[in-house]
């Protein structure tokens, strides 16, 4: 048993990746625990790159046998630990918008089908006074309706699965409130887009022309 004296204590550091949470970490003199790799950290105004000949030289004048590699910088450092989940946000990031293309051509097929069978209905509504307004306004409701309700499940959906992607988040809270509200709001505009063509086609519908067809 080899005893040990505090003499300080420091925040916990992320020295591997961003990812190690509780890992136990303790400090250690040179001359007490060799290391055989040791890191030199240096924190400058100016350009950092054109001092490593600099800092090589000084360690070589200690050391001229003690081999100095992997010069770079901090963001670089940074940048590789978190490349692998760069990749894996990207590609779902890239799904992401393929499905919300897929989904907004599907409200769009299935709103104007809808309202394309409708068509004497409507057709029917304006002859009897209906106003452009209000056929725009059951076309975008009965639309919303629909995505609001896929809204809400997908909501509790994506809750039930953050705790899949809390090994990929640094810093952010996977339940943040103002994230979820934005996405809603982004997906609710996209449904309305999706509505508003075939709402406003059906408002443009000419009552004699389709009675006549009937």
């Amino acid at each position: 048993l080899i005893w040990r004296e505090i003499v300080g204590v420091v925040r916990h550091s992320k020295h591997y990746d961003l990812s190690s949470v509780g890992r136990e970490q303790a400090y250690y003199p040179y001359k007490q625990v060799p290391a055989t790799t040791m890191f030199l950290a240096i924190r400058t105004q100016s350009n950092p790159l054109a001092l490593a000949a600099a800092v090589r030289n000084k360690v070589w004048a200690i050391d001229s046998e003690q081999p100095v590699s992997q010069v770079q910088l901090m963001n670089q450092l940074v940048s590789a630990s978190v490349s692998q989940p760069r990749f894996n946000l990207l590609l779902l990031g890239g799904f992401s918008g393929i499905a919300l293309l897929l989904a907004t051509v599907g409200i769009y097929g299935v709103i104007s089908y809808a309202v394309s069978q409708r068509s004497h209905e409507i057709g029917v509504r304006m002859a009897l006074g209906a106003a452009g307004r209000d056929v725009v306004g059951m076309v975008l409701g009965q639309g919303l309706k629909v995505a609001g309700i896929g809204l809400v499940i997908g909501l509790f959906a994506a809750i039930w699965l953050t705790r899949l992607l809390g090994n990929m988040l640094y810093g952010v809270n996977p339940i943040d409130a103002v994230t979820y509200a934005g996405v809603i709001v982004l997906l609710g505009g996209v449904a309305a887009a999706a509505c508003s063509i075939p709402a406003l086609r059906a408002s443009r519908v000419h009552p004699m022309n389709t009675l006549r067809q009937e």
